[in-house]
């Protein structure tokens, strides 16, 4: 008789400990996850756009469900990888969550620069993109203040946007692992020393930053848990399948980056890691001084203990630059990218916003 390879693997597990068939059927399971189940559903809270401009679209989710809290919610993510990951998957999904405690949630979505977009700078996303979005926002709602949300580098656009704009009717600031002082980044203070990272030829040499390119760096602040870490926890746990699930969600999205448009990145890495302009009161966007200090509007800041991109003591500067008399941070146990999903990030993350903007929303 002939025997495939796998057929005289398994004739060989036959007289093996029952340990060692599972572990083998746990390997061919993972090589199949890997190499032939397709891709998972993200984002499937209902949704519809009601607004564009170049690539960005404004969504509101779950329009036709009935919203019982009065003011509005803006989402703003970062301009690297996709928002969706605000809405991953049913019952790991922060729009899920709030839309269904009866929020009416809205989420600023920047789509995908091409090479047209190399010129674009952190002065129109807060001055154009945000504050128009706002605008539409209240339309759709027929609501007068707004609440907003910024994860990540969108928190810290939407902290330029409060203090550039102390006009717009912006009630709530809610801010989940947003850099705002760069003085002591981590690695990456070492890495983008303006002495040995040539930001200007990079920029100048690709136009955008490709997403390959951010993500490397990421994941370089800790190789071993990035780069063999969902490997080796693959081939442990491919027998269970709600792991699997989650395990599959979570590598799409991070392997489905965005570019990071040139003059933007440029002035990320320039004017904020290596001149720290933000918290100092030095940035400028359009001739006009940023000033956190003009930040009136009640704030919920969220850092991350084991957040290695935006480390703790990067986003709690905040709190004594802002003139909020209704501030409040909050250190969770979680990483940058689990404080938003997960079963943790929903029985922890999820409520305390829930919690927080409710009162503040009627």
């Amino acid at each position: 008789m002939v025997y495939t390879p796998t057929e005289s693997m398994e004739t060989l597990l036959d007289g093996m400990p029952e340990e060692y068939k599972k572990s083998y059927k746990r390997y061919q399971r993972a090589l199949n996850i890997l190499t032939k189940e397709p891709e998972p559903q993200v984002g499937q809270t209902p949704k519809e756009v009601i607004w564009t401009k170049n690539k960005a679209k404004l969504y509101r989710y779950q329009p036709n469900k009935t919203k019982t809290k009065s003011i509005p919610l803006l989402m703003i993510y970062a301009l690297i990888n996709k928002p969706y990951i605000l809405d991953l998957t049913p019952g790991s999904s922060l729009v899920e969550y709030l839309t269904d405690k009866g929020f009416d949630v809205y989420l600023l979505d920047w789509g995908t620069p091409g090479y047209e977009d190399r010129h674009m700078k952190f002065d129109d996303y807060v001055l154009d993109y945000i504050p128009r979005a706002i605008k539409k926002v209240l339309q759709k709602s027929g609501q007068d203040e707004i609440s907003l949300l910024g994860y990540c580098i969108g928190g810290t656009l939407t902290s330029i946007t409060a203090a550039l704009n102390p006009h717009l009717p912006i009630r709530n600031l809610v801010f989940m692992t947003s850099p705002f002082d760069f003085s002591d980044a981590g690695l990456f203070t070492n890495w983008l020393d303006e002495r040995y990272f040539n930001l200007d030829l990079m920029v100048d040499t690709l136009g955008n930053v490709p997403a390959e390119t951010i993500d490397f760096g990421n994941k370089l602040l800790k190789p071993i848990t990035n780069y063999l870490g969902p490997i080796v926890s693959l081939a442990d746990r491919a027998d269970d399948d709600e792991f699997v699930k989650n395990w599959s969600l979570l590598q799409k999205w991070v392997a489905d980056g965005v570019p990071f448009p040139g003059e933007a990145y440029r002035q990320w890495i320039s004017e904020f890691y290596q001149q720290n302009k933000l918290i100092n009161d030095e940035l400028y966007i359009r001739g006009q001084q940023v000033k956190l200090s003009n930040i009136k509007a009640n704030v919920l800041n969220i850092a991350a203990d084991r957040d290695h991109i935006a480390i703790p003591n990067q986003t709690e500067k905040l709190m004594n630059k802002i003139s909020s008399k209704d501030k409040t941070f909050k250190l969770l146990s979680a990483g940058h990218v689990s404080v938003t999903v997960g079963k943790k990030a929903a029985r922890t993350t999820y409520p305390l916003i829930e919690e927080w903007l409710s009162v503040r929303s009627h």
